[in-house]
Parts: structure tokens; C-alpha cells; sequence
């Protein structure tokens, strides 16, 4: 089932004189294993979309249907945030528990699953995230490294077996190297669970590499929503809309100043076989 938001607006302080309209009659569909990328110059509406789809806001205008559940209606939303991972920013922060294991087990553990299937669950989505059971289950989440950190608050979401995974900024302070890892592993689990991802973030060049359809937020409103080629490939007025392109799509422009035949190309790896077709055929 898809996630379908229709017509979604959102008014914070609605009905005083510092009212703010955040999200304005926004509509589209996300179906199921689908990757999307979520950008936008900050206020644009990114994190209360986020929060609308996670079912922490009831939708004040329009509809919000995740999985075939209406989160208009109050069971319904308490019903269809099951089927969504709500990441923020920081996840490691919701770390809490006294060792890896008994954290990654909360959120089973409330869906009063049996004891069995609790320990499965946790020894899978370990697994998936790259923490060894052996090393990592009986440590305090305090001891682990920022990067182990984030693999930990993640694997406690994957536990829960979300059909979405929703990610407010979840590479936020990692390093490049961490930030790859840890978006590979997502990727991976998307491509093998068949959950969808929906992530919002800064840098382009994460989403132009890992998503296949990109929303552009632009004062509440969807300015646009495209592949990474259509978005990226310089038919739309990113720099008016607070954004900016990939790194090595900056590149390919200053080298087609420079007389080069360089198609739009908005990755690293996608430079990177341009590059050394071209060598072949020198």
C-alpha cells in the first residue's frame, strides 16, 4: 500500500498574528520500496511533511493515508504509525536502555511480540546494521563510538519492521565515510525488506546517489518532484529556491565552460564513467 497525501496544509498558531502557513495544499504518492529524497531550504516544510507522514501530527487540512489507514481519524493514525520508523536527527539520542540488545528490543518489546520472536528480531536487524551480536549486544549504547551510536538507534526502528522508514536528517555531524556506510545499509534494506525510504537532508549529493524520486520543498509548498537527473540536470532554479547542485555537478559546468563534452552528470560515480569512457576512446 502507498503513502498518499492529498491536498496537505499545515498552519502553525493558527489564528493568532504570527500564524505560519508550513505546508500549503501539498499532494503526492510514495509506493511501496521506493526511495525519495526530501530537500529544501530550511523552513520549506521538510520536517512537518515528515512529522504528518509519522503520524505525529493529525492533518489539520487534506489527507495523510499511510498503508490504507487515514490519519485523520485518531485510531487509525495510532493504528498506522506501526507501520512507520520515525527517525530524527540525532537518533542516537533515543538511545536509553542499559545495554544495545534490551534497546533495540524496546520498541518489539511493546508491540508485545513473544519473547522468541523479540531475540530474532534483534539478532536481524544487528545483523543488518553491521553490529556483531557477540561484540556489540551486552554493551551500554554510552560506550559506543558516533557511528555505532546511529547503527544502534537505527536498528531499534528496523526491529520494529516499518513497511517506511521516514529519516529527518539521519547522516547529520557523521563524516563522509559514515554517512556512505550507513546510507548503503539502508539502501540495502530497502532493496531486501521492501520498506520505503523517505529521507530528508541537506546534502545533495547523499540524495542525488541514493533516491530515485526527489520532492523540492519551497516555502510549504511542492515546488517540484522528479528523478535525480530531472531535478539535478539544471532545468529547475535551484539557487532561486535555497538550494544548491552536487559538488561534481558544479564541476561538470565549469568543465563544459571550459569546451569540454560533459553531459549533466549530478554523482561521483557517474563523472567517474563519463570520465573514463572518454579515456577509452582516446
Amino acid at each position: 500500500m502507498p503513502i498518499e497525501i492529498k491536498n496537505l496544509s499545515h498552519t502553525y498558531m493558527k489564528g493568532t498574528a504570527g500564524a505560519r502557513k508550513a505546508l500549503k495544499s501539498v499532494s503526492f504518492t510514495i509506493d511501496e520500496g521506493e526511495f525519495w529524497g526530501i530537500i529544501g531550504h530550511t523552513g520549506s516544510g521538510k520536517s512537518t511533511l515528515l512529522q504528518h507522514i509519522g503520524g505525529i501530527m493529525p492533518p489539520e487540512e487534506g489527507t495523510v493515508i499511510v498503508d490504507g489507514y487515514d490519519f485523520s481519524d485518531k485510531k487509525q493514525r495510532i493504528e498506522g504509525r506501526k507501520k512507520v520508523g520515525l527517525v530524527f536527527q540525532y537518533p542516537e539520542y533515543q538511545l536509553f536502555e542499559e545495554t544495545v540488545a534490551k534497546d533495540i528490543a524496546y520498541g518489539p518489546t511493546n508491540m508485545k511480540l513473544p519473547g522468541e520472536e523479540i531475540d530474532a528480531r534483534v539478532h536481524e536487524a544487528m545483523a543488518l546494521m553491521g553490529l556483531a551480536y557477540d561484540k556489540f549486544a551486552e554493551k551500554s549504547p554510552f560506550e559506543l563510538s558516533g557511528g555505532e551510536k546511529r547503527r544502534a538507534a537505527l536498528a531499534g526502528i528496523i526491529a520494529m519492521k516499518p513497511r517506511y522508514l521516514v529519516l529527518d536528517e539521519p547522516m547529520a555531524g557523521l563524516d563522509p565515510a559514515g554517512r556512505k556506510a550507513i546510507l548503503e545499509t539502508l539502501e540495502g534494506i530497502r532493496r531486501d525488506t521492501g520498506c520505503a525510504v523517505i529521507m530528508v537532508s541537506h546534502s545533495m549529493e547523499d540524495v542525488a546517489r541514493h533516491s530515485r524520486k526527489i520532492a523540492v520543498m519551497d516555502k510549504g509548498t511542492l515546488a517540484a518532484i522528479g528523478t535525480p537527473e530531472e531535478v539535478f540536470g539544471g532545468s529547475l532554479p535551484l539557487e532561486e529556491l535555497g538550494l544548491d547542485l552536487p559538488e561534481v555537478s558544479h564541476l561538470g559546468m565549469l568543465l563544459r565552460e571550459k569546451g569540454m563534452d560533459i553531459p549533466p552528470v549530478y554523482t561521483v560515480e557517474g563523472m567517474r564513467d563519463h570520465l573514463l569512457g572518454r579515456a577509452k576512446n582516446v
